[in-house]
């Protein structure tokens, strides 16, 4: 092994694992580093201190995106896979938080953009191993997953329902009382059945607060719905995690079994 192999297998180790004492030291520079950029981030937005320390914010804003640059890039040198890690989530992230300074030069403004870099500190979780919030995270990443299915469906009812209530608002109250259009009327129900109410569209006849009203009490019930939908999915991975343990104990290390089954489709063992 050559030493420019050498030296390439060691940055690796330091930038990608988080066992050994140069890589925790990285990693917590690097997440010190994130944050700090992401306050400058806020700070340049604040007029007052713009115009104060616009000029030193600037360059420390350039200053950080220079550094993840060259993260990025050494990243990139010493990854397995060059392609696997730069369409991975931490990749794509990495490099979305130095493009915004970059195309600030040609569109002022976008260099606010920059506070994409808090998922960076997501990081955290690896340096600090902490398992249990990992699984956790996983177990919620799971239930969201298998009540997709039926939060689409859900979604769904409720575009057919604002759409319905926007036009009939529209016929109702039409361009008079500030229902331009159906599109506004279709924004209307939604600021109202979502409980935001913004206030700058309202009804103004009886027949219009009468419908705003029955749109008010569904939305109350509407907000429950995929809570619920979640919430029942959780129970039931959780209820399928305990019996899966159980059946560890009572029967072989075939655990998935028809659910009127008596006995092990294996073993032939009784299901408790």
């Amino acid at each position: 092994m050559n030493q420019q192999s050498t030296f390439r297998k060691k940055l690796q180790h330091i930038i990608f694992d988080f066992n050994t004492i140069p890589a925790k030291l990285f990693d917590l520079v690097l997440i010190a580093a994130i944050l700090l950029s992401v306050v400058v981030v806020m700070l340049d937005s604040v007029t007052r201190i713009h115009l104060d320390y616009g000029d030193v914010l600037y360059i420390m804003e350039w200053f950080f995106t220079l550094l993840f640059t060259l993260e990025y890039a050494l990243r990139l040198y010493v990854a397995s896979s060059k392609t696997k890690y730069a369409f991975s989530f931490f990749g794509i992230i990495d490099l979305l938080s130095i493009l915004p300074t970059y195309f600030s030069i040609l569109f002022p403004g976008t260099q606010y953009l920059l506070v994409i870099r808090f998922f960076r500190v997501l990081r955290i979780f690896r340096l600090l191993k902490l398992g249990k919030f990992v699984r956790e995270g996983e177990f919620v990443k799971a239930s969201l997953m298998a009540s997709s299915r039926k939060i689409v469906i859900f979604l769904f009812f409720v575009l057919v329902t604002v759409s319905i209530i926007g036009a009939l608002m529209y016929l109702i109250e039409g361009e008079e009382n500030g229902f331009h259009s159906i599109p506004e009327g279709v924004y209307w129900a939604i600021v109202t059945i979502t409980t935001v109410g913004y206030g700058d569209i309202y009804p103004q006849t009886i027949m219009g607060r009468m419908l705003a009203a029955v749109l008010m009490i569904t939305g109350y019930s509407i907000i429950a719905v995929p809570t619920g939908i979640v919430s029942a999915e959780m129970a039931s991975m959780n209820e399928k995690i305990k019996s899966d343990l159980s059946g560890i104990k009572s029967c072989c290390t075939s655990l998935d079994h028809d659910e009127d089954a008596g006995f092990c489709k294996v073993c032939g063992k009784p299901i408790r």
